[in-house]
């Protein structure tokens, strides 16, 4: 259940298509369907504006294409992410309409109703390297999922600097920036230092053995000498745009903001 579809069931009421009893009856359906292996939280959209994601990695494709199918049932569509390449062959012959992004392992249906959810501007994934580009895919497609307008920057780490130097106008359009580097993860704080929004820095699994498994980039993210740079854990796109979503939706708590801009395509 999304705000658009709880809106359009009210105006129903109102030009007497439904009687009060028939969008109780519909608003009562139970916000936790239990399938017995997954509990589904219908209702997360209403209470935090995207609705519940399904994490692929360890569920069969039985259970993702159920669970799927009760998502896309309510009409909320759904993001599947971790997704082995069994489930995004599966899911797709299930539902046709779904979009499969091999690289960011993800598979998505939209919603039926689109979100009309203001946001400040573009997110802006950077990735440091080729090698960071599925783990950066992955936060693409969330954004973009969620209802941002996404951006990308590839291939601009340290190691040619004036790449990411030459960008200075994409950086500066960004209304959230991500930055996802492995190696020594030095680029969150090279942007950091060169922009004024909130960056949100994804440290990779991606390096020599010294880097061990993104724990160096890690510590270097959370050590950054850049002020108010925020970090999220090794390899997790997903998470780092769902933290860039709430952040770019602040502007609806202004009355006054002015509505997103066509997003751009993921």
């Amino acid at each position: 259940m999304t705000p658009e579809r709880v809106r359009a069931l009210l105006d129903d009421v109102a030009r007497g298509i439904l009687t009060p009893e028939e969008a109780y009856q519909r608003l009562a359906w139970a916000p936790v369907e239990d399938l017995g292996f997954a509990q589904i939280d219908h209702h997360r959209a209403l209470r935090q504006g995207v609705p519940e994601v399904v994490y692929g990695a360890g569920k069969t494709c039985e259970q993702l294409r159920t669970i799927c199918e009760r998502l896309a049932h309510r009409g909320n569509g759904f993001l599947v992410t971790r997704a082995d390449d069994a489930a995004r062959k599966a899911l797709p012959e299930a539902f046709p309409d779904a979009e499969v992004n091999d690289l960011a392992r993800t598979v998505y249906l939209g919603p039926e109703s689109p979100t009309s959810a203001r946001t400040r501007g573009p997110v802006l994934v950077v990735t440091a390297g080729t090698g960071d580009l599925a783990v950066a895919e992955e936060a693409a497609v969330t954004a973009w999922a969620l209802g941002n307008p996404v951006e990308r920057l590839t291939d601009v780490g340290v190691a040619g600097l004036h790449r990411v130097l030459s960008a200075a106008d994409v950086l500066r359009r960004a209304a959230v920036v991500i930055v996802v580097a492995g190696m020594e993860g030095a680029l969150a704080s090279v942007v950091g230092g060169l922009v004024a929004a909130p960056v949100i820095a994804v440290p990779t699994s991606v390096g020599y053995g010294a880097s061990f498994a993104g724990l160096a980039a890690l510590l270097a993210m959370l050590n950054s000498c850049a002020a108010g740079v925020t970090v999220v854990n090794i390899d997790n796109g997903f998470g780092a745009a769902c933290a860039a979503t709430r952040i770019n939706r602040l502007c609806e708590l202004s009355p006054d903001a002015a509505p997103a801009s066509a997003r751009a395509g993921a």
